[in-house]
Parts: C-alpha cells; sequence; structure tokens
C-alpha cells in the first residue's frame, strides 16, 4: 500500500512539499538553535546527539498527527474544512511572527554527555506545542483522500521530511562550529524567506 499511494502523489505535488520541507528545516528555530548551540558547546558528538533526540520527538508528533487527522476526518467529515482554516491561520500568524523575529544563535546551552543531548533534545520537541500545531497545519494539506487513506499520506510524507530534517540537523551539529559565524550572519534572511513560505502555505490551503 505504501509504494501505490507514493506512486500516486502527483510529482509536482510532492517535489514542492520536500523543497518546503527542506526550506522550513534550515530556518532558524528552536530546534535549529539547540542543535548548534549543542554543537558548538560540545563539538559534533553532542550536536548529532541533540539532533537524534530532537528527531525522535518529530516522529512522535509525526504519528499523533496521522492518528489524530484520520480519525476526526472519519468521525466527522465537515472538521476537514475547519482543520483547514485553522492551519491556514496558524501558518499564516507563524508568517507574521517569523517576519517580526530574529535568531540569534548565541543562545541555549549544551548538555555535558551524549545521552543528556538526546534526551533533552526530545523533550525539548516534544514539549513545544508549536512543533505539534505545524506539523498538524503543515503535513495534511499536502495530502488527497482520492490516492489513499489520510493517515497513511501522513505517515509516508511524514517520513520524507523526516529524512530530509534529520540528515539536515545531523550536519548542522557536526558542522555547527565552523558555520556559526555564516548562520549568524544569515539568520534573519533565512527568517524572512520563510516567513513569505508561511504565507504562501497559508494562501494555497485558504483556497484549496
Amino acid at each position: 500500500m505504501v509504494i501505490d499511494i507514493l506512486w500516486a502523489f502527483d510529482p509536482a505535488v510532492l517535489a514542492a512539499f520536500v523543497l518546503a520541507g527542506l526550506l522550513l528545516n534550515i530556518t532558524p528555530g528552536a530546534d535549529f538553535v539547540f542543535v548548534t548551540a549543542s554543537g558548538i558547546a560540545g563539538g559534533p558528538r553532542q550536536g548529532m546527539a541533540a539532533a537524534l533526540g530532537i528527531n525522535l520527538g518529530v516522529a512522535l508528533h509525526i504519528f499523533a498527527a496521522a492518528a489524530g487527522v484520520s480519525a476526526l476526518i472519519l468521525a466527522y467529515p465537515s472538521l476537514y474544512h475547519i482543520i483547514r482554516w485553522a492551519g491556514a491561520a496558524y501558518l499564516l500568524f507563524l508568517a507574521i511572527q517569523t517576519w517580526r523575529a530574529s535568531s540569534d544563535l548565541t543562545e541555549g546551552q549544551a548538555e555535558k554527555t551524549v545521552g543528556r543531548s538526546i534526551w533533552r533534545g526530545f523533550v525539548t520537541n516534544v514539549l513545544n506545542p508549536k512543533t505539534a500545531l505545524f506539523i498538524f497545519a503543515f503535513i495534511p494539506q499536502w495530502t488527497d483522500p482520492n490516492i489513499g487513506p489520510v493517515w497513511a499520506q501522513i505517515l509516508i510524507l511524514g517520513a520524507i521530511f523526516q529524512i530530509n530534517g534529520f540528515v539536515f540537523s545531523l550536519c548542522l551539529g557536526a558542522a555547527a562550529g565552523a558555520l556559526s559565524t555564516w548562520l549568524r550572519g544569515k539568520a534573519r534572511a533565512l527568517a524572512r524567506l520563510s516567513s513569505l513560505m508561511f504565507g504562501g502555505l497559508a494562501l494555497r490551503l485558504a483556497l484549496d
């Protein structure tokens, strides 16, 4: 079933999803700052451990989104439109917030052991309601009920999103020391790019 659903996706839509996910992963945020700070303070191992913990948290959010969205739509089909508009509103809020904000990569402290870095990364991600809300708003809008179960599509798209994010965050953690100066200089530009993308996604979701 997984292969059938994957092949049923519109290639253009899937490519756009991958690109959007990559852009989102390179945008400075709480997870980005934590991985970078861990890598700068503790070296490559600590940075990569922090990345692993964060992505374990993302996986939990994706499974929750798949279960929650599919259950809601099956039980109350009319809630699809409520979810769609709520997602658009949240993405618009993120666009405005991101445009106004600036990321400071000097914030955050790294843990002293690999295990603690993994645990802190996991807890930081799981307890951040913005991560759950974002995944709930972002991934479901790329699904199409005509090509298979929504929950299966969310898991497939979530796996793609997470693989991209995991590879990027591992590289970021390992190279944080060398990239720290460049990242500080580019943080505002990346935030503005993310804001425009959030706004575009909100418009797409509202007009779909």
